[in-house]
């Protein structure tokens, strides 16, 4: 028989961290480490009162806990929230990613999730691409470009849903038909940025929204900085396209290498503030991408490789070693006889012989009488080998 009495404290423990999420600031890490120690039922029972206070907090702090604790109805919560699309995943629901547990005591101590797909499924093929708010038309683009490229290839494209970069990378997913979440710094019924309305609805419909902050919960500065850790832990690898020497994107980039995540910078103009901390970045312990393939190639699994970076074949790049030879032994402005090319190609006179026939039908070259010189296409100069044909 299955239920009974697990069942229950299961979902005593889901009540009690769903209540904890409108009492405790993400990333807390001194109450991370009391519900480690006590778990999450005796510490929603410590913040309503019920309970000694550790000594190794102030009397303030406590006060602080315990007047956000007395509003608190985890129960009502969660039903207004189903009700609105909303769910609530924690450490031990299936859905729960386990890379999340990376963090240690900054954990978060659940995510309100809106949208169909799977957050963790979703997550074991994620990137990261944030960057810059105010960004240059080059940043959007090239955010715009990484974030199409990877949904087309099937990888979840994750930003904090800002302005700028992030919302270019949003949009490039969905305008390519891919995955994308958005890891917000308030509750995921809350359109904010306002201008982002709409972005929020479709990210909704097609992906994920994703917070730590409960329902109704509003954006602070401590809350964007705490945000970005979750998506520096949820993904792969973490792009940082433009962003400045302060920059929350940097901070993103830099929690993902301390968390043994993967961590890359889309180069831009030296000349450009917003690309100098990207550049800062490749300084250290990042690498350098320019597109999707190349970001894939960093975080994906053996096999996925980049294609190969050439410049354009040219009708030169295809002749023998030899061929190619005497190619370059004609003058560039004259005629010459077979004996003259073959000393200067360093070879015997039937052989450079053979070579300018075979050049001739390639176009290369044109005999008159006894002598050879360069091709000269209609109405044209003389082509020369260094001409790249």
């Amino acid at each position: 028989m299955t239920g009974g009495p697990a069942a229950d404290a299961a979902e005593q423990e889901r009540r009690a961290r769903a209540a904890l999420t409108r009492i405790v600031e993400p990333g807390d890490e001194l109450a991370g480490r009391w519900l480690r120690e006590r778990g999450p039922v005796a510490l929603l029972r410590l913040f309503l009162g019920r309970g000694r206070a550790p000594s190794e907090v102030s009397e303030e702090r406590m006060a602080g806990y315990r007047a956000r604790a007395a509003g608190a109805d985890p129960v009502a919560a969660l039903r207004a929230a189903e009700a609105a699309g909303i769910r609530f995943v924690c450490p031990g629901d299936q859905e729960w990613p386990g890379q999340l547990d990376d963090l240690g005591d900054a954990r978060p101590l659940g995510l309100w999730v809106r949208g169909r797909p799977s957050l963790r499924l979703w997550a074991l093929r994620s990137v990261a691409v944030v960057g810059a708010r105010a960004c240059t038309e080059y940043g959007a683009h090239a955010a715009t470009a990484l974030g199409a490229g990877l949904a087309e290839r099937g990888w979840v494209v994750v930003s904090g849903a800002a302005y700028g970069i992030d919302g270019a990378a949003h949009r490039g997913a969905l305008a390519a038909g891919g995955a994308t979440v958005a890891v917000l710094a308030c509750g995921v019924d809350r359109a904010y940025p306002r201008g982002h309305t709409e972005l929020l609805r479709r990210i909704a419909d097609q992906g994920l929204l994703v917070a730590e902050l409960p329902p109704g919960g509003h954006p602070t500065r401590s809350r964007f900085l705490q945000r970005n850790r979750v998506i520096a832990a949820l993904t792969r690898g973490t792009v940082v396209v433009e962003a400045e020497y302060r920059s929350g994107s940097l901070v993103t980039a830099r929690r993902a290498q301390r968390l043994g995540r993967l961590s890359a910078g889309v180069p831009g103009p030296v000349t450009s503030g917003l690309s100098a901390g990207v550049h800062e970045l490749l300084r250290g312990e990042a690498t350098l991408v320019t597109d999707a393939d190349e970001v894939i190639e960093l975080v994906g699994g053996i096999g996925e490789l980049a294609p190969g970076r050439n410049g354009p074949v040219v009708a030169r790049d295809l002749l023998a070693p030899l061929t190619a030879r005497v190619l370059d032994a004609l003058p560039a402005r004259r005629e010459a006889d077979t004996r003259e090319i073959a000393w200067e190609a360093g070879t015997d006179g039937d052989e450079a012989r053979a070579r300018l026939y075979e050049l001739l039908s390639l176009g290369f070259v044109e005999r008159h009488g006894g002598r050879w010189r360069l091709a000269r296409p209609a109405g044209g100069p003389v082509l020369r080998p260094e001409d790249g044909l």
